[in-house]
């Protein structure tokens, strides 16, 4: 008989994950795929070039419904996990269901960091980390947007927004767009690069503020600056899903701990991806 096998997460760590075990060890597990998103796996790097309409969903989608199944594996996908219990080995699902597992792997990936400002839950203020997040982006777009955030997945976000024609701002913290990547000279190289696709950038820019009356109208700067918007992208960077696995009691540093064999400091429960901290 199958082991059960459950995988927390319906991404492109759970995906590659799949396919290796199914190279490996085809038949041996039982496996269930929990995802929060209601749709199958996708590439989540494409999400700049989906804003920007350059290609479709079925373009990103990482694999088939009809590929999951020809590997013998469930897929749970819009059915959020609540709750996992190690010694009881079973995962709680949010219609009150339990999976039991002999294993487990989380692949529950990262989420957006928010800025803590005011204003920041103001309609019209997005993050940009999914397919939802890119829906109503692509619908509020429609005049000045600003983009809080000068790293890659801000910069990600201003191209896709202004590839859709949309009148883009980014505001950026540090001296230089990329500042863990790239050094002063490489960095006014790409300012060029990104203000020659007619995206606004301002440097050394502290957002202190969301204004609007009902929905966003403006994002205020430290220096008193007030830039007009009618939609605001946060991409500050992001942080480890990990609140599953510490309400599990799981070790958990900035990310859920594995060791070589990237298990947890539980038995038979591991963690893959963006979600895992290795040493």
């Amino acid at each position: 008989m199958s082991e059960p096998l459950v995988v927390i997460g319906n991404g492109m760590a759970a995906a590659r994950f799949v396919e290796e075990l199914a190279k490996q060890a085809l038949g041996r597990y039982a496996v269930a795929v929990i995802g929060d998103e209601p749709r199958l796996a996708y590439n989540r790097v494409l999400l700049s070039a989906l804003l920007a309409q350059e290609v479709g969903f079925s373009d990103i989608e990482l694999k088939p419904a009809r590929w999951w199944r020809d590997r013998g594996v469930t897929l749970r996908y819009g059915m959020r996990a609540t709750a996992v219990d190690p010694v009881a080995r079973n995962v709680t699902l949010w219609n009150g269901r339990k999976l039991p597992f002999s294993k487990l792997v989380f692949a529950t990936g990262s989420q957006a960091i928010k800025l803590r400002i005011p204003g920041m839950d103001l309609p019209g203020v997005f993050t940009f980390r999914d397919i939802d997040d890119v829906n109503t982006i692509a619908k509020a777009a429609r005049g000045p947007v600003v983009v809080i955030g000068g790293g890659l997945l801000g910069l990600e976000a201003a191209y896709g927004l202004a590839k859709a024609r949309a009148q883009v701002t980014v505001l950026h913290l540090m001296d230089r767009l990329m500042e863990r990547q790239l050094d002063a000279a490489a960095a006014r190289m790409l300012r060029q690069a990104v203000e020659a696709k007619g995206i606004a950038v301002r440097l050394e820019a502290e957002s202190v503020r969301i204004i609007g009356k009902g929905r966003v109208e403006a994002v205020e700067l430290r220096e008193g600056s007030i830039i007009p918007a009618d939609a605001g992208v946060v991409a500050v960077g992001i942080r480890a899903n990990t609140e599953l696995a510490r309400a599990a009691g799981l070790k958990v540093d900035r990310g859920i701990a594995v060791d070589d064999h990237l298990e947890t400091s539980v038995a038979g429960i591991h963690a893959i991806g963006e979600c895992a901290e290795h040493r």
